[in-house]
């Protein structure tokens, strides 16, 4: 016999059917048009923003995304789950759409079946697992969500209705299909080509044809009227994120990574900078709430929240929702409130984690920038004094500028000023050039460089704070102030190669400095070493050392240079004893977004919680790669009460004592 089905089988497929069935498609399908039509004004509040370049690239991401679920399951257990609902409820969406082609199409027009033989035995059981596969997983979704859901996962209404009406879909789906079985198939070997079905008409048969047909025809009216009701009720609850979230992921920042949109300062009509109101911020801000699926990967990142402190990445993204779509005119300061705004370090442990391409840290350091630059407002007296001081000095330590490079003068290290001939500046760092306990990193790095035969210059006093805690706080102003001066100077000396020692000077430079026209290309100290130390240039003994490293956040997930560090201690003869989080999962030491300034008031201090994740690898020695991390873990070793415990040092420390 002839493997394939009567498709319309028992409801007919004349105009009784086809008819209201289009019409309710073409109902469904324009609520949907209209929800979102009226949805495009809530986000055209925003200010533009282009992101429909690179457009093959976009859609290829989202792709990528949506279908395979990448971001999705990069956490194992619930992204798993969801991936494999969505898998399956995907093969049933291609088998739908199949039936229709060949039903009311090819069939139809052309006399044209496709749906036979080899093929339809491959459809037929495709479809059965993975209308499975779809049931189980939901169900253990469900499971999750309400008797094992883990803390901070808020359920709503919309939680609900998407599980009641999801698995009711799925269920009636089997029915049409047990029944239909039960009166065309059983005893053919057509039926075991859909095994969920067949043990289904095996245990309906006894209900007899009529009931049978009965039962198929009431139900399959059923379940369209319930897809059709799942389809309208896309724009109006949570499954808005089957299209808005796949959106996103074609609106997603291309990079550079992190790199925020510079303000024009010098827009004689602007009469506000930074974001008071939705307006000020972006479309895609806006947008963003509507793509959040709520699923709270980001608050459980958040080394805030972490630290018990009232910012969680999540609420801000919906908080900003609820004011664009019910109180646009609403002021995000108070809406989102001071303590929140002032908590975030800029981390990008929220955004590197999110399965829907939402942007947190710019909607924040946009609030930040209306606080500092419109109301002249910071977080405490210490980071005013540390603002006020970068504007007299170029620093934010208050230590006067012409000792900026006297770090150096025992090391022979001569200035751009004195030698413009040199292989590579040293873009030094405030920290590096003023606190004691960076100096001796900077010096490593020297000796580093002179074993190696490459010669380095620094600019010495004329060098100025890069401007990245200021900028991450929101003084924009300061910024562009300082980024300008040091640009001029650097493309003034004909820079060639800027290495640093700093995670934060080196994201700046490389990407944000890019918009002031630095022609220089910019490198950090632990890729521009082991690149010497790969060529043979440097020259290291190995000498056990048992450690643990900590990814800065700067270093790590804003550019993604996460062996090369390790690389080195390795060839230094470290061990690396792996913290619990560690990489792109790597926690916090508190200093980023400009809260290296400000003292830390609220909860736990993080760079104690920090110090205690690598206490517990049980290493001596504590390496990272940033001044600013560094500063934070000698004082946390001290908060932790683990000087005995854990040493805090720089990579570059530990290669020179192995020259």
């Amino acid at each position: 016999m002839e493997f394939t089905r009567e498709i319309y089988w028992n409801v007919g497929h004349g105009a009784a059917t086809l008819v209201p069935m289009y019409l309710l498609v073409v109902v469904a399908v324009g609520v949907v048009v209209w929800a979102f039509r009226k949805k495009l004004d809530v986000y055209r509040q925003g200010l533009p923003l282009e992101r429909t370049d690179q457009l093959g690239s976009r859609i290829g991401a989202m792709l990528n995304n949506a279908i395979f679920q990448k971001k999705v399951t990069q956490v194992k257990i619930p992204g798993l789950f969801h991936g494999i609902f969505f898998w399956g409820w995907f093969l049933l969406l291609i088998g739908t759409t199949l039936i229709v082609i060949q039903a009311d199409f090819t069939d139809l027009l052309f006399g044209y079946k496709f749906l036979v033989g080899n093929f339809y035995k491959i459809f037929s059981v495709t479809l059965d697992i993975a209308g499975l596969a779809s049931i189980v997983f939901l169900s253990a979704l469900f499971v999750r969500r309400y008797f094992f859901r883990p803390e901070g996962l808020e359920t709503k209404r919309d939680d609900a209705i998407m599980h009641g009406l999801m698995t009711i879909i799925l269920l009636t789906g089997f029915v049409i299909e047990g029944s239909r079985m039960a009166v065309t198939e059983l005893g053919t070997p057509v039926a075991l080509w859909s095994p969920v079905g067949y043990l289904l008409a095996q245990s309906v048969a006894w209900m007899g044809e009529d009931s049978l047909r009965l039962i198929h025809k009431l139900t399959w009216w059923f379940h369209l009227l319930l897809v059709m009701g799942f389809i309208a009720l896309i724009p109006f609850t949570k499954f808005r994120h089957i299209l808005t979230t796949s959106a996103n992921y074609i609106f997603a920042d291309r990079g550079p990574k992190g790199k925020l949109r510079s303000l024009d300062l010098e827009d004689e009509d602007a009469e506000t900078f930074g974001a008071t109101s939705v307006k000020e911020l972006t479309w895609k801000d806006i947008f963003d709430a509507d793509a959040c699926t709520l699923c709270k990967r980001c608050q459980d990142r958040c080394p805030a929240w972490n630290t018990e402190k009232p910012l969680s990445p999540m609420k801000v993204v919906n908080q900003i929702g609820e004011v664009a779509y019910n109180d646009p005119e609403a002021n995000l300061i108070e809406t989102l409130s001071r303590d929140v705004l002032w908590s975030c370090t800029t981390c990008r442990a929220c955004q590197e984690i999110c399965p829907a391409s939402i942007e947190h840290v710019s909607k924040i350091v946009d609030v930040r920038r209306s606080m500092v630059l419109m109301e002249g407002e910071f977080p405490d007296d210490a980071t005013m004094a540390a603002m006020e001081a970068t504007e007299v000095n170029g620093n934010p330590l208050g230590l006067g500028y012409a000792s900026r490079g006297d770090w150096a003068a025992e090391l022979g290290v001569k200035t751009l000023a004195e030698d413009p001939e040199v292989d590579v500046l040293y873009f030094v760092g405030c920290y590096a050039s003023f606190d004691k306990r960076n100096i001796a990193v900077a010096k490593s790095f020297i000796q580093l460089c002179e074993a190696a035969g490459v010669k380095v210059g620094i600019l010495g006093k004329e060098e100025k704070c890069c401007g990245e805690p200021m900028r991450k706080m929101g003084n924009e102003y300061l910024y562009q102030s300082l980024a300008m001066e040091n640009v001029e100077l650097i493309n003034g000396y004909g820079v060639k190669k800027i290495v640093t020692t700093c995670p934060h000077c080196y994201n700046t430079l490389e990407k944000d400095y890019r918009d002031f026209e630095l022609e220089a290309e910019v490198e950090s100290y632990t890729v521009f070493l082991e690149r010497l130390l790969k060529t043979g240039r440097l020259k290291l003994k190995a000498e056990g050392l048992d450690c643990t490293y900590h990814d800065s956040c700067y270093l790590g997930r804003h550019n993604d240079i996460y062996d090369a560090p390790r690389a080195l201690i390795e060839a230094a003869g470290g061990t690396i004893r792996e913290m619990e989080k560690s990489r792109a999962e790597g926690f916090c030491c508190s200093a980023g977004g400009g809260r290296i300034m400000a003292e830390e008031k609220i909860g736990e201090r993080i760079s104690v919680k920090r110090v205690n994740m690598a206490v517990e690898t049980g290493a001596p020695t504590l390496l990272s790669n940033c001044p600013f991390c560094l500063t934070m873990f000698e004082d946390g070793v001290k908060g932790a009460e683990a000087e005995d415990k854990l040493r805090p040092r720089d990579i570059a420390e530990l290669l020179a004592e192995r020259l």
